[in-house]
């Protein structure tokens, strides 16, 4: 039959380029309650989103019940509070999980949050097969970064395989773990040490799982091919995205030689991305919009190494929760790029440039260095008990932190271009932010006690005891962990079974060991020290400051920087770490006799926490210490705290921390002058 001509129509189809498909769209979400929380998916849903990202409260995360005591203030602060399988099938109502992407942020308690959603899916009638997602359960970082942390390094990475074990039979469209470089980078990580300590993770997770005898040698591939990476993309984005092709080509490198992979599909670097949201700013926060978009571009622009999910965070984010509109806005962002630009109509556009290939070149000479250094320690958990990856990581924040407030590294709008004028964003009546209804706690709590009245209390104990067997006899615990969930198991009673069994563990807070490199101008730091001496003097003994992290907030970061500039500008430091009761802190002041009480608190529970601390402290004769406190504080609750009695509040804005130290020694030698 002879050709038929082409017509000039399908010409000019033929050589149009064909449209890749757009990245799964998500907005990490959830806040005050498991009904809020599902009103507010089915918003993003219907804006077009077309993933879920779900956010977690901590004590959610740590493994505890609103009513324990370390959850006070912290219940439905910085996610939904998830205390058993009906928040869970509240959480989902109306959505149907076998048509649903879902990302959930769980580390410590993955296993538990998994079992949980496929209770939940069981009994919508959905089959475990048809369930797809991920769950982060990457718990070596949380020893290094966000603190979220329950268990000892061990049995973390046991549970890890448990669920990796599972889900590739049961759940063979899961992604069991997400190895999370994001918060390596906000606690100070180069591009080369993220790249590296995100691997050597990676590299412990899988050497337990082949090593433990739960997957056969045949299946390691698909094992291989299911885990996935979380990371982050600063607004360096040229480094940026060529860390990103770093990281696809070390993976292939490492799969193939270490783990034998040789199906090139199963060697794929597959990530999802939240651009960073360290380096949003308080001063100027609409200049964020232009961050997140330029941190975007870092992730997508590079076909070869294009993001799978993005989730952007809100331009306001370092002022508080941010509201649905500010989620909508980030959600446009995406849609924009993936949809009106002609960006997924081509190749990749980096190929051959010599630009990119050095820098690549570059990143991942250093990547396998780090990595070098760290296999001769004997892998990536010999690093952390060690302290030596954590010291590593404060060192490199402490350097990026010295290089902001000395002009080194330009933040616009915070310190360079600080002139403006009051943005019209910032003047709403709701302060531009979402502000949690203070019932929802005291509800949750409510709720929590109904249902432990309702359950039936022997199928509940019945099913935790065969979780303790299997957790002991070192079985696989995730079908005992989903029959812990249908008996309605609690989220404090599952984490305090296995608490029983595998402890609990303090992680080295890394600024024991750590060193500042001397940059920049020196003086002002040497000012400081030489005040700290003369009031030392004065005092007759060394001016000692305790630094506290009250409540189940593990964001570190700040506490760390501020416990080692103490230490360098000559101040006797008290830093206990994370994950602290006001009782606690206050019996530390206590007993060390100190001259001033720092508290740092992100999670936005500094109301409820700071007024517990100043009442114990009253309570134990020290009133005449000032408190101070830190983090991500509205102004309206800035001023509160004053009137309550605390000396100072700093906030983002307030980078100087040289400048921050002066104020700590001039607040205590003007209170010890009155005193005297």
């Amino acid at each position: 039959m002879p050709k038929q001509p082409i017509s000039a129509a399908e010409q000019a189809n033929s050589a149009m380029p064909r449209r890749d498909k757009p990245w799964l769209m998500r907005t990490y979400a959830g806040h005050s309650s498991a009904e809020e929380s599902n009103t507010l998916y089915r918003t993003n849903l219907s804006r077009g989103q077309t993933g879920l990202s779900v956010a977690f409260d901590l004590p959610t995360q740590t493994g505890y019940d609103a009513d324990h005591i370390l959850a006070r203030g912290e219940v439905g602060k910085v996610g939904v509070p998830i205390g058993h399988i009906g928040d869970m099938m509240t959480l989902f109502d109306g959505i149907p999980l076998d048509r649903m992407n879902t990302s959930m942020t769980i580390n410590a308690t993955a296993a538990w949050l998994l079992s949980l959603y496929i209770a939940t899916a069981e009994r919508q009638g959905v089959s475990r097969a048809s369930l797809q997602g991920t769950t982060q359960n990457d718990i070596i970082k949380e020893y290094l970064s966000r603190g979220t942390y329950v268990f000892p390094p061990k049995p973390s990475l046991g549970l890890i395989a448990d669920t990796i074990a599972f889900t590739y039979r049961e759940l063979p469209r899961w992604n069991p773990t997400n190895v999370c470089s994001y918060h390596l980078q906000e606690a100070g990580a180069t591009p080369e040490q993220e790249l590296a300590y995100a691997l050597a993770t990676a590299i412990a997770v899988l050497d337990e799982v082949r090593n433990g005898g739960q997957v056969p040698a045949e299946d390691l591939a698909q094992v291989v091919g299911r885990i996935s990476f979380f990371v982050n993309a600063g607004v360096r984005f040229v480094t940026e995205l060529c860390k990103m092709r770093a990281f696809t080509e070390l993976w292939d490198e490492l799969t193939l030689e270490r783990y034998g992979v040789t199906d090139e599909k199963f060697r794929r670097f597959r990530y999802g991305v939240q651009v960073n949201s360290l380096g949003l700013t308080e001063p100027q926060p609409e200049n964020n919009v232009y961050r997140i978009l330029l941190e975007m571009l870092a992730v997508v622009l590079s076909k070869n190494a294009r993001a799978r999910a993005v989730q952007l965070p809100a331009w306001n984010e370092a002022l508080g929760l941010p509201r649905p509109w500010d989620q909508q806005w980030s959600l446009r962002l995406q849609q924009i790029v993936a949809m009106e630009t002609d960006l997924l109509e081509y190749g990749d556009l980096f190929d051959g440039s010599p630009v990119v290939a050095a820098k690549v070149a570059e990143l991942k000479e250093g990547a396998r260095a780090e990595l070098a250094r760290i296999d001769e320690m004997g892998g990536a958990v010999a690093a952390v008990e060690s302290g030596y990856m954590k010291q590593r990581l404060v060192e490199a924040n402490a350097n990026r932190v010295a290089a902001i407030e000395n002009g080194e590294q330009i933040v616009v709008g915070v310190n360079k271009f600080v002139e403006t004028a009051p943005s019209p964003l910032t003047t709403g009546a709701d302060g531009s932010i979402m502000v949690v209804d203070e019932g929802v706690e005291r509800r949750q709590i409510e709720k929590l006690r109904a249902h432990r009245e309702a359950r039936d209390a022997k199928a509940a104990e019945a099913a935790l005891g065969e979780l303790a067997r299997a957790a002991k006899e070192g079985r696989n615990i995730m079908e005992s962990s989903i029959a812990c969930a249908h008996a309605g198991v609690t989220t404090g009673e599952w984490a305090g079974a296995l608490r029983e069994i595998f402890g609990e563990y303090r992680a080295p807070t890394g600024v024991g060991g750590s060193v500042v490199e001397a940059r920049g101008d020196r003086s002002q730091t040497n000012k400081v020290r030489e005040a700290v001496d003369a009031l030392s003097a004065r005092l007759g003994r060394r001016l000692k400051f305790l630094v506290g992290k009250p409540g189940l907030d593990g964001h570190s970061n700040g506490a760390e920087q501020i416990a080692l500039k103490a230490r360098d500008c000559g101040m006797e430091v008290v830093y206990e770490g994370i994950r602290l009761t006001p009782a606690q802190i206050v019996n530390a002041a206590l007993e060390e006799s100190v001259h001033v009480v720092g508290l740092s608190i992100l999670s936005g529970s500094h109301n409820e926490l700071v007024a517990d601390v100043m009442r114990r402290m009253a309570e134990a004769g020290l009133d005449d210490v000032p408190v101070i406190v830190g983090g991500i504080i509205p102004d309206e609750d800035a001023r509160k705290l004053k009137a309550a009695g605390v000396a100072r509040v700093y906030t983002p804005k307030d980078f100087e921390i040289t400048q921050i130290m002066a104020d700590i020694v001039a607040l205590v030698d003007g209170l010890t002058r009155e005193a005297a």
